[in-house]
């Protein structure tokens, strides 16, 4: 009987190592045995590539940063400043040289050349089934001088080409490394030129990486690893802060602000954003909103004072307008500003021949942005109350972001959206043509004279009053309805230094340990 209990005991013991061996998957101390410092960030939503050229998603962006180079980058004040670039001058109205760094090398060992450089930039400026390629498709060529000098030939002049190549969709890829493996394994594998390396990517669930050892400006020592956590529920984002579990969790809404600086955990640090929360509305024949009468009343049956101050506690303004405040070129007559009129709203709608109200679907997400399922819900409730049902799609990131990409979605998507360029062309680009075919399909003639011009006006005064001039237009003819400019909240653990930025980035750099 003894014999049987001890070898049931030694079972049980053996059992117990295998699972707490299994449990184990990241180690709790460095080579040398001290304990290892591990930087673990709670995200809304999942990234959606490895791509740095082929997507226009925040949450994405916020974790390549830290992996990729450009030829410049925007600091923590938002100026731009030289990444690779070591210098460069204007050789002509549309030629540009430049002079990059030497011994940059990919986290695979390969030397970063100008050839690298021309890769990168003329796939974004041709591929038209990238994402960034509406962005660059003003490049004509990039032609190598030497390995560390180059010139990029534009089309026509290019006043923002300093902004373009500080954005993301600039990121520098390995030509060789593509080349020699195809795209689809360096998706799996990716491999860039920035601080930190690509470990492991478990799709919604989480993103680790690590230093990069041989990165150009010496390997970064305050972070051993760092865990982008994904956890689209706002309370366990948060229940994760508290305990411990994670060191920032991003979207934080004004619910829970009170109870995260009241524990002696985290505090909610507050941070501005170019985000513009709005409804892209179609314009599409044979669809009810592409009588401007529909679209007017959607417009005016919005309270968006409202929904900024009720619902997301003071932390948004109303606007009119794409173009944040922040960015070159925004029309400042239409911020901190909305309509609301719900009579003239069903007036309206019986103008257009609706007299007992309209049917639409709205697709919007859950758990990517500020109480976003909530702000669908009440723009849901302030439609029906005017005549306006609502089919409300509330949808996961993932398959709502399918959904947006492809153009399969109904009358209206409401998304949040940013401007990482800084510029009035980036948010404007929107209104032309070539971005709205088989999204809004909006089409003014106008603009797109006005979009041309001021895309290569060298003159910035002209070019402000240009791209206000089409901020109007879009005011009035409504293929966005603009509801309000978001603010950003982040729980922050006591221990972490952490300055938010305008751009919404998490750049690892940036973010210490309190000595």
């Amino acid at each position: 009987m003894k014999r049987v209990l001890k070898l049931g005991i030694l079972i049980v013991l053996i059992c117990t190592l295998i699972l707490t061996g299994c449990g184990n998957k990241q180690p709790s101390s460095t080579d040398d045995g001290e304990a290892k410092k591990v930087l673990t960030i709670a995200m809304g939503s999942d990234i959606l590539t490895t791509d740095a050229q082929n997507h226009t998603n925040t949450s994405t962006d916020c974790v390549l940063d830290n992996m990729t180079s450009r030829l410049f980058r925007r600091n923590q004040d938002n100026d731009i400043e030289n990444d690779l670039a070591v210098s460069y001058e204007i050789v002509d109205d549309t030629t540009w040289r430049f002079v990059i760094k030497e011994g940059v090398t990919f986290h695979n060992g390969d030397t970063l050349t100008s050839e690298d450089v021309k890769f990168s930039l003329e796939r974004a400026s041709r591929d038209e089934s990238l994402k960034e390629y509406v962005y660059f498709k003003g490049i004509k060529e990039v032609n190598v001088i030497d390995e560390t000098t180059f010139e990029i030939v534009t089309f026509e002049p290019m006043p923002t080409m300093l902004n373009l190549l500080a954005k993301s969709g600039a990121d520098i890829l390995p030509k060789n490394y593509i080349e020699e493996n195809g795209l689809d394994h360096f998706l799996a594998n990716p491999v860039y030129s920035g601080p930190y390396e690509f470990v492991e990517w478990v799709r919604d669930d989480h993103i680790t990486l690590k230093p990069y050892e041989n990165y150009y400006e010496g390997k970064r020592d305050e972070w051993d690893e760092v865990v982008f956590r994904v956890i689209p529920e706002i309370s366990t984002r948060v229940g994760e802060l508290l305990t411990g579990g994670v060191d920032i969790a991003i979207d934080v809404p004004p619910n829970e602000w009170d109870r995260i600086n009241n524990s002696e955990i985290a505090k909610v640090v507050e941070g501005d954003t170019t985000r513009i929360m709005l409804l892209v509305v179609r314009l599409t024949e044979g669809y009810v909103t592409a009588d401007p009468k529909v679209r007017e009343a959607i417009d005016l049956a919005i309270d968006d004072k409202k929904i900024c101050d009720y619902l997301l506690g003071g932390s948004a303004v109303p606007v009119r307008t794409r173009v944040a405040r922040g960015t070159v070129g925004v029309n400042m007559d239409l911020y901190d500003t909305y309509l609301y009129d719900p009579e003239r709203a069903k007036e309206l709608l019986a103008e257009a021949g609706y007299p007992d109200g309209i049917e639409i679907t709205m697709h919007a997400p859950k758990g990517r942005y500020l109480m976003d399922g909530e702000v669908a819900q009440m723009v849901a409730s302030m439609l029906e109350e005017v005549g306006i049902h609502v089919n409300l799609e509330l949808m996961e990131w993932s398959n709502f972001n399918q959904v947006y990409k492809t153009k399969k979605h109904k009358e209206i998507v409401m998304i949040g959206l940013a401007d990482n360029f800084f510029d009035a062309s980036y948010p404007c680009i929107h209104y032309t043509n070539g971005r709205a075919k088989g999204e809004t399909d909006y089409y003014n003639e106008e603009v797109e004279e006005l979009y041309a011009k001021a895309s290569v006006n060298l003159n910035l005064e002209e070019r402000v009053k240009q791209f206000e001039r089409i901020q109007e237009i879009a005011a009035e003819e409504r293929p966005h309805i603009c509801m309000y400019q978001m603010k950003a909240f982040y729980g922050v653990n006591n221990r972490i230094d952490f300055q938010p930025r305008i751009d919404e980035m998490t750049i690892i750099d940036e973010i210490k340990l309190k000595k």
